[in-house]
């Protein structure tokens, strides 16, 4: 009997050990190969193994981070298949947070650089981080704040205990983060020197825990004193690295070795290895995870056998459901501003989140968060979030970094075609109530030129509107000869453009993408041609100028992902304008005139234009376009001023730098259709085909006179290009062929990079 009772009681001392071992699992660093850990955690909850303790370093911190915040492996499939985490990932903007109405005019410029002017020194700041981290902070807010507040900042009170780590990087010392906020901690461990900016956390700059503990096993045993140890590795040390591979030398000079190793005693390791994966080739992850799928698969019986104990699928289920039952739904109150430079800048940040209201939601927070991004003068703007148990609702920290005041861009065109230039601007900013932004730009090249100097003013009312006023001065010199890529064109007529303008502009937001626009200018164009094609040396040309004044109202939409050659998005414009000006022409030796004339002009001219991006699947998309012009305007002196101050169609970049008569009108409709085929996220190909129909064609009657034909859509002119485009870092990379329907050369070869854009016109 006595035996018996021993035996039940050895039983039962072994049950209980059973029910209490504990099982501890670290995840390693690795980038985009650490999604192998998510298909690891499905394996390990297939077959009950749990997991009573988690940690992880770098991407290991984010999946074992998710874990703990109580999102399901399913969930977090989900969430890295999604566009939302490809834009957080890369910092670019989602379509629907792209806020035009606080964009500037475009420019084509590659680098901006600030200037910090310290003891009467002028500092040039280079860019910290190649990756923009707006996106991703707002995303760690998101994804982690509803835990935070139910943890009050311990992460042993989460679903699963949790532990991460980052590196000091001013004492170059590994910091175990297991306490705070939980978004703010993971944010710290995954960032990575030059592809993210630093964040401060406890006083300490910190990045990338894997510089300096890449598999924290001994942390894990240290903390949590689990019965078994399950790791699962991801990384390999930095291999030596090639002479013409920087990023590799830079691996190499920030991540010590890790000891990617664990005693059998105390656990078991899984490893699974990756040739063709990259740091951030997130693209990849069906193969990364069926990878961590096989690995957890081969190792799962040997766990088994070290690990008896075991939870039910549905009873973990029923767990992590009870667990987030609890995360308080994301809604604001009060708004907090840390980093402004005075009273007057952290109102206007706070009155541009949350205007007149009392609460706002996280979607209503995200859209107006994004506004702010937008702004020039914000150089950073990283969301915290508080949950106030006492009001229900959380607070909103924002550590915000104004931009410097004085900002230089350089950028331009290179071209195997003579459209080669350079692009200079200089910004001056000052943010108090309102914000400033004094600009002035430089265009110098042998086909375009250009000054421009101005100002705009923003005012954050609860309806916002700004005041801008800019002086321009242009010129486009379409030379007697030209050099093609492949062909080499004949000699075309010689035309010099100079037009000069003052504009002043009020403009209000219509909702995201677009904004509404009054304004007026004064701009004198001043034209120098022949009217013929043969000429002599000793010829002179024509003269036209063209003083006006203008009174213009537009409205605006742009959703555009690139400023040139953009896959997806859309733009829309209509503009009512209305011009009132004097022509004046000297004849040249070619015309049949020999005395100057002037006449007076009134006129409007209503211009609409509507383009749009469809994506079709991941590789395909879809594009349309459409636009008119209808206008009053009568036929200037001759048939080349007539055409040369026509509205033209441009749809191809190309196009804007040769001399088109053929797509000149002052009534014309036109349309085309656009295919991309997307060879990776920054690749592509395109093909795009036009038509143009005036509605009344301007034609050359006798002494070079300009005529209506009072047929309508007597003729149709089409354009195409095809295009190998790569959205480089500085801008397009393009190899195009361009075909115009027009005398002389049709078909047109160029290599281009960079960006074919101008400063604005007048009207």
């Amino acid at each position: 009997m006595k035996r018996l009772i021993a035996s039940v009681c050895i039983l039962f001392v072994f049950i209980l050990s059973l029910q209490a071992q504990k099982v501890g699992l670290v995840l390693s660093g690795g980038g985009a190969k650490g999604l192998a850990h998510i298909a690891v955690i499905k394996a390990l909850e297939e077959n009950g193994i749990p997991i009573d303790y988690i940690a992880g370093t770098s991407m290991g911190a984010i999946v074992a981070g998710l874990y703990a915040a109580g999102y399901s492996a399913e969930e977090m499939e989900e969430l890295f298949k999604s566009e939302q985490f490809k834009f957080w990932s890369t910092g670019r903007i989602q379509e629907e947070y792209r806020y035009f109405y606080r964009k500037q005019e475009d420019d084509p410029s590659w680098l901006e650089l600030d200037l910090l002017k310290k003891e009467d020194k002028i500092k040039v700041l280079p860019p910290t981080n190649l990756i923009p981290e707006e996106q991703m902070d707002f995303a760690f807010m998101e994804l982690f704040s509803s835990v935070t507040a139910i943890n009050k900042g311990d992460f042993n009170k989460l679903f699963v205990p949790f532990f991460c780590i980052a590196t000091d990087v001013y004492n170059n010392r590994e910091m175990v983060l297991r306490q705070g906020d939980l978004g703010e901690a993971i944010r710290g461990s995954m960032t990575f020197p030059l592809y993210f900016k630093p964040i401060e956390i406890d006083g300490s700059l910190v990045f990338d825990g894997g510089i300096v503990n890449n598999f924290p096993v001994e942390n894990m045993k240290e903390l949590f004193t689990p019965d078994i140890i399950i790791g699962h590795n991801v990384a390999n040390n930095p291999e030596k690295p090639d002479a013409d591979n920087v990023m590799a030398q830079i691996e190499n000079m920030i991540l010590q070795k890790t000891d990617y190793k664990i005693d059998p005693k105390d656990g078991l390791l899984m490893e699974t290895t990756f040739n063709n994966v990259g740091l951030l080739d997130f693209r990849k992850i069906d193969l990364i995870e069926k990878a961590g799928y096989e690995t957890a698969n081969k190792n799962i019986e040997e766990i088994k056998k070290r690990i008896t104990r075991r939870i039910r699928p549905d009873e973990l289920q029923q767990k992590r459901h009870q667990f987030n039952m609890k995360k308080p739904q994301l809604i604001f109150q009060n708004v907090q501003v840390e980093g402004a430079e005075d009273a007057m800048q952290r109102k206007f940040i706070i009155q541009s989140l949350k205007h007149n209201s009392n609460v706002i939601d996280i979607k209503e927070l995200k859209r107006e968060y994004f506004k702010l991004v937008a702004d020039h003068q914000i150089k950073s703007l990283r969301p915290i979030s508080r949950y106030n148990p006492e009001t229900g609702y959380f607070d909103l920290h924002l550590i915000v970094k104004s931009n410097n005041p004085m900002q230089v861009k350089f950028g331009g065109n290179i071209s195997t075609r003579p459209i080669n230039q350079g692009f200079l601007s200089g910004d001056y900013r000052l943010f108090k109530e309102r914000s400033y932004t004094f600009s002035t730009n430089m265009y110098f090249g042998r086909f375009y030129s250009s000054i421009k100097a101005g100002t705009r003013v923003d005012f954050p009312t609860t309806l916002p509107f700004y005041l801008a006023g800019y002086f321009t001065l242009n010129r486009w010199d379409y030379y007697s000869s030209t050099t093609e890529f492949v062909f080499e064109d004949v000699r075309p007529p010689y035309i010099i453009q100079n037009e000069s303008n003052f504009r002043a502009e009020m403009g209000f937001p219509m909702k995201t993408w677009g904004k509404m626009t009054f304004g007026g200018s004064y701009s004198t164009a001043n034209d120098e041609y022949y009217l013929t094609e043969s000429i002599k040396v000793s010829d002179t040309p024509d003269h036209t100028t063209f003083e006006a004044f203008a009174a213009s109202t537009n409205f605006l939409s742009n959703s555009f992902n690139d400023k040139q050659y953009p896959t997806e998005g859309i733009s829309s414009c209509i503009s009512l304008n209305y011009i009132s000006g004097k022509e004046e022409n000297k004849p040249g030796t070619t015309s049949n005139n020999t005395s100057g004339t002037q006449y007076d002009h009134n006129f409007y001219l209503l211009k609409g234009s509507y383009e749009r991006y469809i994506k079709i699947n991941k590789k395909f998309t879809f594009g349309w376009m459409a636009e008119g012009v209808y206008s009053n305007k009568k036929p200037f002196s001759n048939y080349v001023s007539t055409i040369l101050s026509a509205p033209s169609f441009n749809p191809i970049p190309h196009s804007k730098t040769i001399y088109l008569n053929n797509f000149h009108a002052n009534k014309y409709i036109a349309s085309g259709l656009k295919t991309v085929f997307k060879l990776s996220d920054q690749l592509h190909l395109r093909a795009e085909a036009f038509g143009f129909a005036p509605i009344k064609e301007i034609t050359e009657a006798k002494n070079y006179q300009a005529i209506y034909n009072e047929n309508k859509f007597t003729t149709i002119n089409f354009m195409g290009t095809g295009a190998l485009v790569y959205q480089s870092a500085i801008g397009p990379i393009s190899l195009s062929v361009n075909y115009y329907e027009k005398s002389q050369t049709k078909f047109f070869a160029m290599l281009n990079i960079g960006y074919i854009l101008f400063n604005r016109k007048g009207y």
